[in-house]
């Protein structure tokens, strides 16, 4: 079993009311292979929404109390973000999975590239609030650009469910 961000299988809820599909991850939803959560809509934000970035610090940071996540008109969205990352790692938890696929460049799922928090386009290195999340707890975290990874990722981790 994987996580997907649910953007990526086709569900309609990035920040702008569309979706990211990739075909191959909504297959491994109708296959049962895989679960999606999107970690914003879990935290109670609504769809649409206004773009969000990670402003002051890195994600690490956010969960340290020394960087927030806001809007572009400057709302401070951080619980909402912490949040729906809690609630999704709990959902990931309880379905055994040991390898995530999450949307590219995103606050919240973004794992190895997000948005620099200027609201110009421009991004670093870094996570979103869920993909760190989700590595603290030893769960991988890749993004739709490495699917081919994906096999491998499963099969080393096959069998390496944690009970938490």
């Amino acid at each position: 079993m994987i996580g997907i961000s649910a953007c990526l299988t086709g569900a309609a809820c990035r920040y702008d009311g569309r979706s990211n599909l990739v075909q191959p991850l909504d297959e491994m939803i109708s296959a049962g292979t895989a679960v999606a959560f999107c970690p914003e809509v879990l935290g109670g934000l609504s769809t649409p929404r206004e773009p969000a970035e990670i402003v002051g610090g890195t994600a690490e940071d956010v969960w340290e109390g020394q960087a927030k996540v806001l809007t572009v008109s400057g709302e401070d969205v951080t619980a909402a973000f912490q949040h729906g990352a809690q609630l999704a790692l709990e959902q990931a938890q309880q379905a055994g999975i040991t390898v995530a696929v999450l949307k590219a460049n995103s606050p919240s799922c973004g794992s190895r590239m997000v948005y620099d928090g200027t609201f110009s386009g421009s991004k670093l290195p870094g996570s979103g609030l869920t993909a760190a999340l989700f590595r603290r707890h030893g769960i991988i975290v890749l993004d739709e650009h490495m699917l081919e990874q994906l096999p491998d990722m499963v099969a080393a981790n096959a069998g390496q469910s944690k009970v938490y």
